[in-house]
């Protein structure tokens, strides 16, 4: 997994970056790619999400976007771009208060979000964000080693529901390496 690349930002489009890093151009999936300038340089957070028929680069301006999209694309009915956009459309202390408390009406203004997937962000999500949710994860949990393995799961087709539940099991277990947790959640799922 990348944590961020730095670089020259060559290209801008409506939906896109394209951040030069050595010579090799990497296309960013972002938020608000007119809030990135061309031709200067950038230490860009990236989130690379693998699917069967794609390899997707997931740019944001800091950690604290980056901790927002990761808890955004943990909900059930909310995808990668569908993070982005509710990303894009927000100023996230506004989001985080309407998960806070329970505002359906102020969810479902986002793109792709109806009312069930608004119920969802609720449910999953109430009292687990904060305006400054960091990047390793959820902000009830420090533990950057759960949260990589439950990622790297997530990136080989396991349901998001399926490692919430282990995730939970697991917060018990301290001072493991993301590689044992892996194994200890494959062994859960059984």
């Amino acid at each position: 997994m990348y944590e961020y690349l730095s670089g020259t930002i060559v290209s801008v489009t409506p939906t896109y970056i394209v951040l030069d890093v050595a010579g090799i151009g990497y296309l960013l999936n972002v938020a608000n790619p007119y809030s990135f300038k061309l031709n200067e340089g950038h230490k860009i957070f990236v989130h690379q999400v693998i699917r069967e028929d794609a390899h997707s680069l997931y740019g944001f301006v800091d950690a604290e976007e980056k901790g927002l999209f990761l808890r955004l694309i943990s909900v059930t009915g909310i995808g990668p771009k569908s993070a982005l956009a509710i990303i894009a459309a927000s100023d996230n202390a506004g989001l985080v208060t309407a998960i806070d408390n329970n505002d359906i009406k102020y969810l479902t203004k986002f793109p792709g979000v109806g009312k069930k997937t608004a119920m969802q962000m609720v449910l999953d999500l109430a009292g687990k964000l904060n305006p400054t949710v960091n990047a390793s994860g959820p902000a009830n949990t420090a533990n950057a080693e759960l949260t990589e393995a439950m990622e790297a799961l997530g990136a080989l087709g396991y349901k998001a529901t399926e490692l919430k539940k282990v995730e939970k099991k697991l917060e018990k277990e301290e001072g493991l390496s993301a590689e044992d947790y892996i194994k200890q959640a494959l062994k859960l799922m059984i």
